[in-house]
């Protein structure tokens, strides 16, 4: 047996980085296996219409999954294929007890963190209401706003004090899990958008990027699915 100072440094963490898309990549075959199966188990038992509610009701939150995973698979390939030579540690899916797990936990060892949570309203717009600090969400075919619950920022907020707690999953001290740089990003993903037209004080320039940098237990950036590369490489530049 290896004595612990020969160990290596990521003996313990979490699954994370090729280990972890292979896991995505799995759990997303047997979430589309599992809703081919039952959608064939109704069509052979002629039950299309009868058991209609009850196949949507079985089908709904895989197919949600499905998405979920789906989206969780591309990021991550993305950032390996880009970021692996600058040592990136991708660790998708890390479940946090009552609340939605975070989505994308990336580290750079020693120069910074991200926390990214990725969301989808369908094809709805987003603001912020600096007034109430809620994020709304706005139905391109309706009038009026319905708050965002739970809010995303709150979220991305709540996940820096997991990470404090529970910093050993990880061989971090307190200092390495309080002090280094750390970004909250919300990705909102295809079709849902953010409303172009905020107030210029509510947007911060990282590179050359003009981002939604909204304050509500810190500060949260909002981008767009397509833009998630260049945020971490811009990121990245200012602690490198």
């Amino acid at each position: 047996m290896l004595a612990m100072k020969d160990q290596p440094s990521d003996l313990q963490l979490p699954p994370h980085n090729e280990p972890a898309l292979e896991m995505l990549r799995e759990a997303k075959n047997a979430e589309s296996a599992l809703v081919l199966a039952v959608s064939a188990s109704a069509l052979a038992t002629g039950a299309v219409i009868s058991a209609g509610l009850l196949l949507f009701a079985w089908a709904y939150k895989p197919l949600v999954r499905i998405e979920k995973i789906a989206r969780l698979e591309k990021l991550t390939a993305l950032l390996l294929k880009e970021f692996k030579s600058k040592g990136i540690q991708v660790f998708p899916v890390l479940k946090i007890e009552d609340k939605n797990p975070i989505d994308l936990f990336i580290r750079f060892p020693r120069k910074t963190h991200l926390f990214i949570s990725i969301r989808s309203k369908g094809d709805t717009q987003i603001v912020y209401n600096e007034a109430r600090e809620v994020l709304q969400v706005k139905r391109k075919d309706k009038h009026g706003l319905k708050i965002w619950n739970p809010c995303p920022l709150v979220e991305l907020g709540d996940y820096e004090k997991w990470l404090d707690k529970n910093r050993s999953l990880f061989a971090m001290s307190s200092r390495e899990a309080t002090k280094t740089p750390t970004a909250k990003v919300l990705v909102l993903w295809p079709p849902t958008q953010a409303v172009e037209n905020h107030n210029n004080h509510l947007y911060s320039e990282i590179g050359n990027m003009k981002i939604l940098a909204l304050r509500r237990k810190g500060t949260a950036f909002v981008i767009q699915s397509e833009e998630v590369i260049e945020f971490v490489r811009a990121w990245l530049a200012k602690y490198e």
